[in-house]
């Protein structure tokens, strides 16, 4: 099957369906998306407390899994990533977070004109649709459905609470004039549902007959006629080839690990890489893969002296409680996100933004895929926003369907480490402040016998527990200069009709979660394409 197109759009997560609904939009545009994973008919993707099931699941997961690193002891850890229609966030946990204003105003400095906070506000603004109104931070009437909380737990409301006697203030809206202070997550759902990405862009967009949505087409190469795009190939679900020719522009929205390596095996990346990999260097980008961060969590667990979510969920008979209470009325515990309470707080005076962000949840577990302990417990997770450790990604071999090498590189930085240990103590201060203290019987990660004062202790334990909070980004760096991959009108360099939509362009990680700025990468992209088409 080969078929023509004005746009092809490279990858359904968050980021491009964004694109192909916007740029569908337009009657006059043809537009082909292709995404390697199948629809999203899994019924455990439309519920919230779903990630239990999906996340680790083959069937909508890539299940990646990071090289050993030194800086986690020699570890190799999950890197969870949608496989599916919407990507990521058909598996995330659903919290809706922008980041801080200072995040964009940098990107701005850093030479990127028009990614600065005034400039992306109204682009997150367009995308909400917002249960609390609109405001001069919110929007509504867009797809996306921002929504409170639709349950509470007494545990989490303790922490809220104890965090504020702990002298962290009351913040109701993080997404708002301010981020820091304590509070309690906003969620992209919509009446209990989850709103991921393909249902709040792609499910309006389906049936416009200038859409074709291709699944299980992995993308084998982008092809060029010089310098110049001319189509993609891709392979089916039978692996049969086929080729798709683009009349004006592809635009790669596979994400932090998948864009770089389409790249790489595209001929466009490191030279030398390349050339290892037995692929022709069409265009030699040494930035390619490089740059890689993500969030580090440490996840501090408490068993406590009275039930938590994980006496609730333990027999047959509350599940089917829990079960029926959400099919009847869209409550309870399967509404949940994968955090209720949230904290963004400085580690020193000095710090002139929050530099950590918490998580706390009403439960515990090794991995959200692994079910829960078999003890009342709760969470309280603790990550560094702003980690200074870049890693990369590095293909590995020229079938599209070897999955790359992640090289981390968590806390190769010395602030990094300063960091997560100041975070994690911060965590054991707030757990002796009451009302969390009286619910608290025992520590049971790290333990009490950790001293707080033993920092290399601490460390080391950091090292040899901390995992993923799942937000890879930075590996085709948005800018000018060496290692830059993309201009600020996310045009891959020294290529025509090429642009890169998703969170690989960030030039920085945003200080939170990276969901919402994925969709307000596709807006941005949307709007520059149009612009320049």
């Amino acid at each position: 099957m080969d078929l023509d197109a004005d746009f092809i759009v490279i990858g359904a997560g968050s980021s491009g369906c964004v694109v192909a609904n916007r740029l569908s939009a337009n009657p006059q545009n043809k537009v082909v998306l292709l995404e390697a994973g199948g629809r999203d008919t899994n019924p455990w993707i439309h519920i919230p407390v779903g990630y239990f099931k999906t996340m680790h699941n083959p069937a909508v997961d890539w299940c990646y899994r990071t090289e050993p690193d030194p800086g986690l002891n020699g570890r190799s850890i999950d890197w969870p990533r949608g496989k599916v229609l919407g990507g990521s966030s058909s598996l995330n946990g659903l919290l809706y977070v922008r980041g801080q204003k200072e995040d964009y105003d940098r990107w701005r400095q850093m030479g990127n004109e028009g990614w600065g906070w005034e400039d992306v506000l109204p682009l997150f603004k367009r995308s909400e649709d917002q249960e609390r109104g609109a405001d001069e931070f919110h929007g509504t009437g867009g797809p996306l459905a921002v929504s409170n909380m639709r349950i509470q737990r007494p545990i989490c409301d303790a922490w809220v609470a104890a965090a504020q006697e702990a002298g962290y203030p009351f913040n109701p809206d993080y997404n708002g004039a301010e981020q820091e202070g304590v509070g309690y997550f906003q969620l992209t759902t919509r009446n209990g549902r989850r709103c991921s990405a393909a249902v709040a862009f792609l499910k309006p967009a389906r049936n416009r007959p200038n859409l074709q949505i291709i699944t299980n087409a992995l993308v084998e190469k982008i092809n060029l006629d010089g310098r110049r795009v001319t189509g993609v190939s891709y392979l089916d679900k039978a692996g049969q080839h086929h080729t798709i020719t683009a009349r004006r522009e592809v635009i790669l929205s596979g994400g932090a690990i998948n864009s770089p390596q389409t790249l790489m095996l595209s001929g466009i990346g490191p030279a030398d890489q390349l050339q290892t990999n037995g692929i022709e260097p069409l265009v030699d980008l040494p930035g390619v893969g490089q740059g890689l961060q993500d969030h580090l969590q440490a996840r501090l667990v408490y068993k406590c002296n009275e039930p938590t979510l994980n006496d609730e969920v333990r027999s047959l008979f509350n599940q089917a409680r829990i079960a029926l209470k959400y099919a009847l009325f869209r409550a309870g515990p399967m509404t949940m996100a994968a955090s209720l309470a949230t904290g963004f707080m400085k580690t020193r005076p000095e710090v002139e933004t929050p530099d950590i962000q918490f998580h706390v949840q009403p439960w515990s577990a090794d991995s959200p895929g692994e079910g829960v302990h078999p003890f009342s417990a709760f969470t309280m997770s603790v990550c560094q926003l702003r980690p200074e450790s870049r890693g990369e990604i590095r293909l590995n071999g020229p079938d599209p369907r070897t999955y790359p090498k992640i090289i981390p590189n968590y806390l190769s930085a010395e602030t990094d480490c300063r960091t997560i240990v100041d975070g994690i103590n911060i965590a054991r201060r707030i757990a002796r402040h009451n009302p969390l203290a009286s619910k608290i019987a025992e520590e049971f990660r790290p333990s009490a016998g950790l001293a707080m004062e033993d920092y290399e202790g601490t460390l080391d334990w950091a090292r040899s527990n901390s995992v993923s909070i799942y937000h890879p980004t930075g590996t085709c760096k948005m800018g000018a200069g060496e290692n830059a991959v993309v201009d600020e009108k996310l045009r891959v360099h020294g290529v025509e009709g090429l642009r890169v939509a998703d969170c690989s362009i960030m030039p920085e990680i945003v200080s939170g979660n990276t969901n919402a700025p994925a969709i307000m990468i596709g807006e941005k992209a949307s709007d520059l394409v149009a612009k320049t088409g």
